[in-house]
């Protein structure tokens, strides 16, 4: 059976609808019992020896005269058919609903009839920047240098914690350096409002509590802590000078994780910003925080090596990897999820 090669696609025709399309998913209907083939269905079809070839051409010749990114593209594409998915172009007229992806992937036994989407999968290789405005919803398939595939999931996200605490008023601190030292704090600030760090170990003769200045900043404006002769600015100014907008970034990410009912902690041990932890009742019976949050630009174009370091980092300490975007200009925080698939 041959097909015969027309714009972005291949008509083939015979029986083609019957053997191709109803039994097996591939392309959509013309008129009679003719279909319409991508071309990745086309040469997958080429390659399992289904198809013999197009305008004479066979898979090596056809493969080959294909637009850069046309590989990687047609080994997710091989990868998912063999792992028992029927797949289509994530486009008109293979499929309804476009979105942004290069391909839809159906629930095993469901096929482009059934209406049903079980993941959104764009194909990128290893050295390809993905902007994160192009991510949320879709499957990124990161094809690598030794066409390996890897398949990372992108979700937004909505952090929701329960932790509930409410912190003293007229807490008199010091701002020291990077830091704020707190002499004789209430006792629930750190116990359970998980704030700052003691002072020295259990056996220290001195009663005090050290404040990132992160922490610092949310609890001065929340009117929580006073600072004597300094105030919020001077605390804006010792973080500005050593991070310069990063700071503010982070401090909004901050604040909007407390405001969520979450407790943010450094993250520095991880390669994040921050640790989180969604309930936290006493510090005493504490357990694993939950997440591990990147604070980023709203813009900013992602590797999808980072991503994949991240990703496994996150995985190796029982975490999941969030990615908070901050723009200021519009006073929001978007966040998504990333996570390693398979399918």
């Amino acid at each position: 059976m041959d097909g015969e090669l027309r714009g972005d696609e291949v008509r083939v025709g015979g029986d083609a609808r019957q053997r191709f399309h109803d039994a097996r998913g591939y392309g959509h209907p013309l008129d009679g019992n003719a279909v319409a083939l991508s071309l990745v269905e086309a040469a997958h079809l080429l390659f399992r020896g289904d198809l013999d070839a197009v305008d004479g051409a066979g898979f090596r010749e056809f493969f080959a005269a294909r637009d850069a990114g046309f590989a990687a593209r047609f080994l997710v594409y091989a990868d998912l058919r063999d792992r028992g998915f029927y797949l289509a172009p994530d486009r008109r007229p293979w499929w309804d609903d476009p979105g942004d992806g290069d391909f839809v992937v159906f629930p095993r036994g469901k096929g482009p009839g059934d209406g049903v989407v079980k993941h959104r999968i764009r194909v990128v290789d290893e050295r390809t920047t993905v902007p994160a405005e192009d991510l949320g919803g879709v499957v990124l398939a990161v094809v690598d240098e030794e066409s390996e595939i890897t398949y990372l999931e992108v979700e937004s996200f909505a952090p929701d914690g329960d932790t509930e605490y409410a912190p003293p008023t007229g807490v008199e601190g010091v701002l020291l350096d990077d830091r704020v030292l707190v002499w004789d704090p209430p006792a629930s600030l750190h116990e359970q409002g998980f704030y700052g760090q003691p002072l020295g170990g259990r056996a220290a003769e001195h009663d005090a509590l050290q404040l990132s200045l992160l922490e610092a900043a949310y609890l001065a404006a929340k009117g929580v802590l006073d600072l004597g002769d300094d105030d919020v600015d001077a605390v804006f100014e010792r973080g500005r000078a050593g991070e310069a907008d990063r700071f503010d970034r982070r401090l909004r990410v901050y604040r909007a994780l407390r405001d969520r009912g979450m407790v943010p902690k450094t993250g520095f041990k991880f390669g994040a910003d921050f640790r989180v932890y969604g309930e936290v009742e006493s510090v005493d019976e504490l357990g694993h925080s939950e997440l591990l949050v990147r604070v980023l630009p709203a813009d900013v174009v992602f590797s999808p090596r980072d991503l994949s370091l991240d990703v496994r980092l996150a995985h190796g300490v029982r975490k999941r990897m969030v990615f908070a975007l901050d723009s200021p200009s519009a006073d929001t925080i978007r966040w998504l999820a990333v996570s390693r698939l398979t399918p």
